[in-house]
Formats: structure tokens, sequence, C-alpha cells
């Protein structure tokens, strides 16, 4: 196209179109609320571009018209995008949660770095909880959702962390001011350390509009510069003490950067991690072990080279680094359970084809709860092929199977029989373990 021909309209909207496309990838990444100022500044940029495109004079040419159609259309898309981000069901139960775990810090935690007693169970469990709950939330892959939940696990891990770091510390610290000088400028670094904990934790947590995340760095670094201009005069246990709040403060520093490091290193996609990647790579070979039993002919001629390779793939799960991250934590308990369950199948087969070869009297109810045992093994066989969710009519069946087996070990009456009492709460825990199973496949978890 001869540029130098082109119509000054057309010219002026490929020129907003471009502006407006500099903004796409944030617009596409936002991750927060619609009361955010940056969601409220991509509003005003686009809302001001659509006010650009609407007053460029189309003259009544047609080729003007589709062009300036175009641009709006663009825009318009991203406006929508950037409302849905912000206000995606999703989204706000990552928020809702989050609130939670700000109403446990400002009970639990504030008033204990204001001079309370001690952190509870009950903040512990409660902040697991909350993190748990987190890592179940379902983002089905959109980078505005991956990005918030990452961000809101990530600030809320730390806060475990810094608090469990606290707890578990046993120091000997402080040492007598009566050592040396410099002993009492340190002690006094190190509680003035201990205020800023409290208040990183209020402002990760958001529960502190009066401090900044700017003014705590500045307020630590003063801390290190206060700390590294000590005479110390050679003496090890000053230098080792002096050292040691010396770490207190990076570690705390570490965490003022948790923002940005989320937006610079993509860490909130874990699709291309390296303990994912293994994760997935063991669970395909799992799979292909649980295909070539299920169809095999024979299967008991794969029994102990199937659960010899299963072990093995276990192994390699123990060596998944977790990286400080609960959505990698569950991966991997999920990877464990789904071949702990292939392992279980096999070992009830095995035990199955062992009685057949012993054929002697027992008691009716030892008798009875077998029966269930080989019922459990079939539907369990079907379990471990299942595909789909909870809405399925597979699933439902397979559901009302393993209620009914369930009800069947409850009738079971073991007389006193010790044995049999043994086998039948083997057997309970066997079925439930199963239906638990079945959940954890269809509840459509997703890194």
């Amino acid at each position: 196209m001869d540029m130098g021909n082109q119509h000054p309209s057309i010219s002026r909207l490929q020129e907003i179109q471009k502006e407006v496309k500099s903004i796409e990838q944030q617009v596409t990444g936002f991750s927060g609320l619609a009361d955010d100022k940056s969601y409220k500044r991509l509003e005003r940029v686009l809302t001001k571009q659509l006010f650009e495109i609407d007053s460029v004079d189309t003259e009544g040419r047609g080729d003007v018209q589709q062009a300036r159609k175009r641009a709006a259309q663009d825009t318009e898309r991203l406006l929508k995008e950037l409302e849905q981000n912000a206000n995606h069901p999703h989204r706000l139960e990552i928020q809702n949660i989050f609130k939670e775990a700000q109403a446990l810090v400002e009970e639990k935690i504030v008033p204990f770095y204001s001079g309370g007693s001690c952190v509870t169970e009950e903040f512990e469990e409660g902040i697991q909880d909350v993190i748990l709950r987190l890592t179940h939330v379902k983002t089905g892959g959109k980078v505005s959702l991956r990005k918030a939940r990452y961000h809101t696990l990530t600030r809320i891990c730390a806060v475990q962390e810094i608090i469990e770091d606290c707890v578990k510390r046993q120091p000997s610290l402080p040492l007598s001011e009566d050592a040396h000088p410099s002993v009492a400028k340190i002690n006094t670094v190190m509680c003035e350390v201990n205020k800023a904990r409290g208040t990183l934790i209020a402002l990760l947590m958001g529960v502190n509009s009066d401090e900044t995340c700017r003014h705590l760095s500045c307020v630590l670094s003063g801390m290190m510069a206060d700390l590294d201009a000590l005479d110390v005069c050679g003496r090890a246990e000053i230098r080792n003490y002096r050292k040691e709040v010396v770490e207190d403060i990076n570690k705390l520093l570490k965490y003022l950067d948790l923002e940005e490091e989320a937006d610079t290193t993509h860490a909130f996609d874990l699709g291309q991690n390296h303990s994912i990647l293994k994760i997935e790579k063991v669970l395909k070979r799992m799979r292909e072990i649980k295909n070539e039993l299920l169809q095999a002919p024979n299967p008991p001629e794969l029994y102990l080279s199937c659960k010899t390779e299963l072990q093995g793939l276990i192994g390699q799960l123990d060596e998944v680094s977790l990286e400080k991250n609960p959505c990698i934590r569950e991966a991997r308990r999920r990877a464990v359970i789904e071949v702990q369950t292939l392992i279980t199948y096999i070992d009830l087969k095995e035990a199955l084809e062992k009685r057949k070869l012993f054929v002697c009297e027992e008691h009716p109810s030892h008798k009875a709860v077998w029966s269930v045992l080989g019922h459990l093994s079939e539907i369990q066989g079907e379990v471990l092929s299942f595909d789909g969710n909870r809405t399925d009519k597979n699933y439902i069946r397979l559901e009302e199977l393993l209620t009914k087996q369930l009800l069947a070990l409850d009738a079971v009456d073991p007389q006193g029989e010790e044995r049999c009492k043994a086998a039948r709460k083997q057997a309970v825990k066997l079925a439930q373990n199963i239906l638990s199973y079945l959940d954890l496949k269809s509840d459509e978890w997703e890194y």
C-alpha cells in the first residue's frame, strides 16, 4: 500500500489501534479487582481511545467507516475482557477466601506482634485450610486467574512462613549488654525487626493502610546500615549475633518483592514448571501401566512387574521439589494417590487370586466380607478407567455401587470374631478410599 496516499482518518485510526494494542497484554493478564487503581487506569485509557475513535471523521467513505468500526470493536473487546477478568466468579472466590485469611491475621496475628500471647493452633489450621481451598480454585488456564491465585497464595504462604520461622526458632538471643557496648544496639535493632515482622505481615495481607512496602524497605535497609556500622572488635559471639539479626532482616526484605517477582518470572504459569513436568511424566507412565494391566488377557502375569515399577514411581514423586508452592504440593499429593490406588488394586487382585487356591471352612461373616471385596475389586477397576465429572451418569452409578457395598459391609455381623472384625474394618476403609478416589478423579482440578 502506498502509505503516502492513505486517508488521514485511516492513519489516525491505525495510530489509536497501535496504542490500544500496547496495553492489550496488561488487560488480558489483569488479575486485580474493579476497585484497583490499575483497573481504573486501564479502563480510563480504553474509554479515552473509544472517544478518540468516535471523533474520527469518516467523510462518508466506506473504507474509513469499516476501519473505524474494527477499531471500536477491538477496543470494546478489551474493555469487556478487563471487566470480565475483574468480576470473574472464580476471581471473586479467590478474593473471598483471601478476606477470610485477612480476618484470621487481624484476629490472631496482629495482637501477637502487639504483645499478645502466642500463635494458636486455630490460626495454623485456619490458614492451612485457606491455602488448600485456594489451590482448588479452578482457573481454566486463564492467565488472569492463574496470576490472581498465585499472588494470593504467595502472600498467604509468605505469612505462614514468617510466623513458622519466628515460632520455631529458639535462638540464644539476646546477648547480655554487659558483653560489649555494641550488644545494646543489636538488641534494639532486634526488637525493631520483630515489630517490622508484624508490620510486614499486615502489609502482605492488606490489613495495614498506614504503612507502605517502600517505607518498610527503607526502614529495614536503615537497620542493616546501622548493624554494618557497628564495631564488634573481632568478638566472634557478637559477630554471629549481628549476623543472625542481619539474616532476619534479609528474609523480611525478600518478601517485599513478591508481587514484582510473580509478574517478571511468570511463576504463576505452572504448565512449564520443572516439578510439575516431572509429576506429569510419572502420571503418564502410571496411566500406561494401568492400561496395560486393565487390558491384559492374563493380568496376574503382570502384577509383580507392575507393582515394582509403581513403587519406583512413588520414589520419583518423593524426590519432586515442592518449591514452597502449595499447588505443586497438591499436584504431588494427587499423583501419589493415583499411583497408590493402582498398587492397592493389584494387591487386592493378588489376594483374591491366592484365596482361590485355598479351599477350607471359614466363618460365614468372613466369607461375606471376602464376597464384598470381590465386588469392590471389580468396581475399583471401573473407577480406575473412569474419566468424567460428577454430572456423568457413570459417576452416579459407580457412587451408588460403592455405597451399596458399604451397606453390605455394615450388615455383616462378626459375631465377636476378631478376625472378621479386622477384615470388615479393612474392607470399609478400602471402599471409602475408592469413593474418595472417584471424587478426586472427577473434581476437575488443575494447576
